[in-house]
């Protein structure tokens, strides 16, 4: 069975930043990720910290229902698939509990409508 996808509400921005300091926690989704290379923010868009380096705008977001075991495969891989054959790029965010996928605005609905093709339901508001 496919799993129900949430979409947000929210317009998001991935960034990359110089500094964590700079971060507002305050939103309902904020994801920081630090490797030796770089430090990389997904956020609301209206929290993009002022001197961010680099800053791409324009992405909406679902979140996968429920909590997923780390023991499941294929979950976005299946999202994946259906995405790259519909020529929709993604950008994933991994929780402990869930992942969330963030699609281009422009490309939200029509991915949201593939997915359902395939059988995902999608909670509505």
């Amino acid at each position: 069975m496919a799993a129900e996808l949430i979409p947000l509400s929210a317009a998001f921005s991935i960034c990359k930043i110089r500094d964590a300091g700079a971060v507002d926690w305050r939103g309902a989704f904020t994801s920081l990720t630090h490797t030796g290379e770089e430090l990389s923010l997904v956020c609301e868009s209206g929290s993009v910290p002022t001197g961010a380096l680099a800053v791409e705008p324009g992405w909406r977001a679902f979140r996968i229902a429920g909590a997923l075991g780390f023991g499941l495969v294929g979950i976005i891989a299946g999202i994946a698939g259906v995405l790259a054959a519909a020529g929709i790029s993604l950008f994933v965010v991994s929780t402990y509990d869930t992942d969330y996928v963030l699609l281009k605005a422009n490309d939200f609905s029509r991915g949201l409508a593939e997915l359902q093709k395939v059988g995902y339901a999608v909670r509505t508001a």
